[in-house]
């Protein structure tokens, strides 16, 4: 189940209107459209079976998603980095699918880091993590997000914010945090949003629904990632898109240079409708491919 989900009738009975932005928010926005707002719609994961024929070529096999995948999408979530560090030279290989695309890849931390250390005599491992993502090419390589644990409490902020401080300036970097104390104090919240605001690192936007504080409509730097959690194919999935779809366009005509947008739904089986649906708000002039006839791909 995913983060936040909850049962069908609480789902129904949840007030899912998106909260007016920030007050920070107009020190990252400058007021006028970006020339190229980028605009990065994925999953996270290469594929699912069901897929296949709905959005995937059939046949399409399992060991072909990731082959296929950047053909239809132009981000992915990249979880497999939050179980391993994998060499550079894999890296390298699931980044040649997309060469001469527009795709980035958005790694999350090794959960050795994010979960289990404290960010205590984490450098050698936060570098064997930052040279493997390195692999991908300047080109793929989008935000690495940091994802913290629900038990992950403002109590311990210095230790996070002082690892914060020694990653590289070269790379984009996100946190996402879940413990409620984030943001359920005024001055926890605002010395986190000044914090990585100083630091030039974004603060994930989760969209789910049983955690309504989380969905903090603060930018810390003109960019943005949202990770979008629904129930599948139900009504509240798509007026919660069109709702995201409104604020997206007003933060693009006032400054917001990209936006990374991350599909979770419960049944992977919706993600090929629920995908459709934010291109067709966000990217109406870039064609999704349709599934080639039988045997079209081999």
């Amino acid at each position: 189940m995913k983060f936040g989900t909850v049962p069908l009738d609480v789902l129904e009975r949840t007030r899912f209107t998106l909260p007016p932005d920030a007050s920070c928010n107009g020190r990252v926005l400058c007021g006028h459209t970006a020339k190229q707002p980028g605009i990065f719609i994925g999953a996270s994961s290469w594929g699912d079976k069901s897929w296949v024929g709905s959005l995937y070529p059939s046949p399409t096999p399992a060991s072909r998603f990731r082959q296929v995948y950047p053909h239809h999408f132009n981000a992915i979530e990249l979880n497999a980095t939050h179980y391993a560090i994998y060499d550079p030279d894999t890296m390298t290989s699931w980044a040649l699918p997309a060469k001469g695309r527009d795709f980035r890849f958005c790694p999350k931390f090794p959960q050795r880091i994010s979960h289990y250390s404290g960010f205590r005599d984490v450098g050698h491992i936060t570098e064997e993590f930052i040279q493997s993502v390195r692999a991908l090419g300047k080109e793929h390589i989008g935000p690495l997000f940091l994802q913290l644990g629900e038990s992950y409490s403002p109590s311990r902020r210095k230790e996070l914010y002082d690892y914060l401080s020694l990653l590289p300036s070269d790379l984009p970097f996100f946190l996402e945090v879940r413990h409620p104390d984030w943001f359920g104090h005024d001055r926890e919240r605002s010395q986190l949003l000044d914090t990585l605001h100083a630091l030039s690192i974004g603060l994930v936007l989760t969209d789910t629904p049983g955690r309504r504080d989380l969905v903090h409509m603060a930018l810390t730097i003109p960019k943005v990632m949202i990770r979008f959690v629904c129930h599948q194919l139900h009504p509240t999935s798509f007026s919660r898109s069109d709702e995201w779809g409104i604020r997206l366009k007003d933060w693009f005509n006032r400054g917001l240079e990209e936006a990374y947008v991350f599909i979770h739904p419960n049944d992977e089986s919706a993600l090929p409708t629920l995908y459709r649906h934010w291109h067709h708000m966000l990217r109406p002039d870039q064609m999704l491919h349709s599934p080639p006839v039988q045997g079209g791909l081999f």
